[in-house]
């Protein structure tokens, strides 16, 4: 992986990745990385030419002949992905793929025996690194509410929801005992990824709750709902509960002395309302006067989503370069869907599910 010389600012260096895959997701990142101006790609791998504002190449070998990228990211179906990221490992470039790594516990095995012992391979979990997470993420690791001893998540789906409990706890990589239910009920769907439904008829869909017990006094709660994520007729909620409070949503509870019980909320400073002139954005997250985040991208007018991506982008861009952590191993996103798979299990077979220890635990 190649290194920046000393003594140059990041700001001023452009890293280039190349993407697999043109899908939804791909053109996500592509919208973001042209915004974001530190992060280029320099071309695109697709099973058939299309029209794209960045060079389309056939294979992955093809795009190389043409482009230099500091890092492959794939965006590509779940069982396409191991193979692509295999493909690049083998080329010895490092990899961003998208979630999850691999359709089933089969072919997890089969990705880490192939690249696992490479530490070339980080996946694109951007979720703890959306603001309302990450705030949230940062006083619960700063001991305001003691030991986090659960995380109750209803939001989003599988492997997205365990990254959240997994990392609110501080979870690591062991077996976990997983009991899940399914209830099916009627509920209207009024927007979908391509916008509003326009229909007002009620439809059978199914909620998914599972249990998932870590050990030494640490558990998660899953509750998801079939399109909660862009179902607005469902609230999203998250809970952290310690050994001294618990956060809830957007509000803690905690006590300051042994007679004094306080409630606190975590207030995001969005400007743009009323009469304040500066433009819709995101500025920060405190806790009292504490700032618990802080957006990086000011005056972008981006969405949680986009600043997530964007974060992760960066976060990936220092990793290759050898000036920051890895933003999210290979490791944690296979245990982040060995979790979400056995969840499935669980409620498919109506009985307890406690996974194994797998090679990258």
């Amino acid at each position: 992986m190649r290194r920046r010389s000393a003594g140059r600012r990041y700001r001023f260096d452009v890293t280039t990745f190349a993407l697999i895959g043109s899908g939804w997701r791909a053109r996500m990142f592509l919208k973001v990385a042209r915004e974001l101006g530190t992060i280029r790609c320099g071309g695109v791998v697709v099973r058939t030419p299309r029209r794209l504002d960045v060079p389309a190449f056939t294979s992955l070998d093809a795009c190389l002949r043409e482009v230099r990228p500091d890092f492959v990211l794939t965006a590509t179906p779940r069982p396409v992905t191991p193979g692509v990221i295999a493909e690049a490992v083998d080329r010895g470039l490092p990899v961003l793929a998208e979630t999850p790594p691999a359709p089933d516990l089969d072919g997890l095995r089969g990705l880490w025996s192939a690249v696992g012992a490479s530490g070339l391979v980080q996946v694109s979990e951007q979720y703890l690194m959306m603001p309302s997470h990450a705030a949230r993420a940062a006083l619960v690791a700063s001991g305001v509410i003691g030991t986090p001893t659960q995380a109750q998540v209803s939001s989003t789906q599988q492997y997205h929801a365990v990254a959240l409990i997994r990392g609110l706890l501080g979870a690591g990589r062991g077996a976990v005992s997983v009991r899940a239910t399914r209830f099916t009920a009627p509920l209207v769907s009024p927007l979908s990824r391509t916008g509003w439904t326009d229909d007002e008829d009620a439809h059978p869909t199914t909620t998914t709750i599972a249990t998932l017990d870590f050990g030494d006094g640490r558990s998660g709660v899953y509750d998801f709902t079939e399109q909660q994520t862009r179902n607005q007729l469902r609230f999203r909620r998250l809970s952290v509960r310690g050994s001294a409070g618990e956060l809830h949503d957007d509000e803690v509870v905690r006590m300051t002395d042994p007679r004094t019980l306080v409630r606190t909320p975590l207030v995001r400073r969005q400007t743009g309302y009323d009469l304040d002139l500066i433009g819709y954005d995101t500025e920060h997250i405190t806790f009292g006067s504490e700032v618990l985040y802080r957006n990086p991208y000011p005056g972008r007018r981006w969405m949680d989503e986009e600043i997530a991506m964007a974060t992760l982008l960066e976060r990936t861009a220092d990793w290759v370069r050898g000036e920051g952590p890895e933003p999210y191993p290979l490791a944690e996103g296979a245990q982040d869907q060995q979790l979400a798979l056995a969840i499935e299990e669980s409620a498919d077979s109506d009985t307890t599910v406690t996974t194994s220890r797998e090679a990258w635990s």
